[in-house]
């Protein structure tokens, strides 16, 4: 049985233009979907327009292309009253629990103005009731609801942007490095609680992050961005056991093995250069200029985005039928022990 899509981008891009005839291209052209009740991950280097999409996607900066449909709905053609409900199908985590909640309001006043601005409750007695039980189910209770955010910790901060953002009830919520900016001590608890809260209410998440181990430990289908571009989707096993896209394999080859044989015995691979400019990048493949397996072809035009297996999507010419003669299976078995 096909399963139900929550929400679905296509083709999206966000361009800044920065004057001057020079234009900054964060997000240029992906594509994904994520299925109900499930948990997409998203990550990338810092840089590669992996919040920029969660913030689009949210309608927070106005799209220069694509589509994002929830519901059946193009959510960028929406207008009065169908983009006001639209916000109580989708919110959002931010990722700096500091910035993100005003400091010159108490607890109560920061997870009660969504539910103000959409008149969900027409007495205080029942605000509050409700403000309690959110309070709650992020792992605090009732005595902070009249505090200020500075007497938390960043934790715990996180806690209550968890909470202004179930409010409403929504269905999907994007989380933008929820756990970047906490302690290592505390991001697992957090990471719990957001399992924990899926599993009670159905949820849908996008979480974007760039800690691979811990995308996979929450994700259930992984997508990897690199300077505007999707390189590589599929499910979160596959993507740790049989990357396909060079960029995956070096980032993964990143990552520490807790067995310390296994970890002195292969080989890490660091990648060459810096990321390139977004104003400027190369023709053709973007990750072309740091890539150690790059072709003439690679410089010549942008790789598709195909099925090169079962399930798993990637943009690479290595996979292209046209290329495949010169990868033989040989080939691509060393280049993978090469990067990794």
């Amino acid at each position: 049985m096909e399963r139900e899509k929550a929400l679905e981008v296509r083709q999206l891009k966000k361009h800044f233009h920065l004057g001057k005839g020079s234009t900054l291209k964060a997000v240029d052209g992906i594509s994904f979907e994520i299925y109900k009740g499930e948990t997409f991950g998203l990550v990338g280097e810092s840089g590669c327009g992996k919040s920029t999409t969660g913030r689009v996607i949210m309608n927070l900066y106005d799209p220069t292309g694509g589509e994002v449909v929830v519901n059946g709905k193009n959510v960028f053609r929406l207008q009065g009253e169908e983009q006001f409900q639209l916000k109580k199908t989708m919110q959002m985590i931010f990722q700096d629990p500091y910035a993100s909640l005003n400091p010159r309001s108490t607890v109560a006043e920061i997870i009660a103005e969504p539910m103000e601005i959409h008149g969900l409750f027409s007495s205080r007695k029942e605000k509050m009731k409700r403000i309690y039980e959110l309070l709650e189910e992020v792992g605090l209770n009732r005595d902070h609801a009249n505090r200020y955010p500075h007497e938390f910790s960043g934790g715990q901060r996180q806690r209550i942007g968890i909470a202004r953002a179930l409010a409403l009830d929504p269905e999907i919520i994007i989380a933008d490095e929820p756990i970047s900016a906490l302690d290592v001590s505390v991001q697992a608890q957090v990471v719990n609680l957001l399992e924990q809260l899926q599993e009670e209410k159905g949820l849908t998440y996008l979480f974007i992050a760039h800690d691979l181990s811990m995308v996979q430990h929450i994700s259930d289908r992984i997508g990897v961005m690199y300077l505007g571009h999707m390189a590589e989707l599929t499910t979160s096993s596959e993507l740790y056991t049989n990357p396909l896209h060079p960029y995956t394999q070096a980032l993964l080859s990143a990552i520490p093995i807790p067995d310390p044989d296994v970890e002195d015995e292969r080989e890490q691979v660091i990648i060459e250069g810096e990321i390139p400019s977004p104003i400027d990048p190369p023709s053709g493949c973007v990750f072309r200029t740091r890539c150690p397996m790059a072709m003439d072809v690679c410089a010549e035009k942008m790789p598709v985005w195909q099925e090169a297996e079962k399930d798993h999507m990637v943009a690479c010419h290595m996979y292209d039928n046209d290329v495949n003669g010169v990868w033989t299976t040989k080939d691509k078995a060393k280049m993978k022990v090469t990067i990794r």
